[in-house]
């Protein structure tokens, strides 16, 4: 009872009838029911949403860019990772698809044995959006997205 009392779960946990609401199941759900979800907000390390972290839109088929999404983390689904509560975060589609991007293309050139600072100029001789708030990639923010 303690665990419910101190907001850390349980079925009637008002994150997880949030997500419900949303339209949310599956491992969220869980995760927020036994209190390892503590807000519904996006954990990715560069939210997008313009109305902030903690706006999402419902779940429909397809899913909108601002519908919540269980991100991969920290091993990727290409990586071998399973959506499992001690692989996962709550993410905007959006936010997660533009984590997977940067961090596969990081990837692909780091095998090649490219510097950080040469991933960066990859990077920005592709149009690739960095961060929010920059306007290219420098070799820290290479780093940064990779490792984050």
């Amino acid at each position: 009872m303690a665990k419910a009392a101190a907001g850390g779960g349980g079925a009637d946990d008002p994150v997880a009838d949030q997500l419900r609401a949303l339209g949310m199941k599956g491992v969220l759900v869980q995760m927020a029911e036994r209190g390892q979800l503590l807000a519904l907000k996006c954990e990715m390390p560069q939210c997008y949403h313009h109305k902030g972290r903690g706006a999402f839109d419902p779940v429909t088929t397809p899913r909108t860019k601002w519908a919540p999404s269980p991100d991969h983390y920290p091993i990727l689904k290409s990586a071998g990772g399973h959506l499992r509560p001690e692989n996962v975060r709550l993410s905007h589609v959006w936010c997660n698809n533009r984590d997977y991007g940067w961090r596969t293309q990081i990837r692909t050139l780091l095998a090649k044995d490219k510097s950080l600072a040469e991933i960066a100029e990859v990077l920005n001789g592709k149009g690739v959006p960095p961060a929010h708030g920059t306007n290219r990639w420098t070799a820290a923010m290479v780093r940064k997205a990779y490792v984050s």
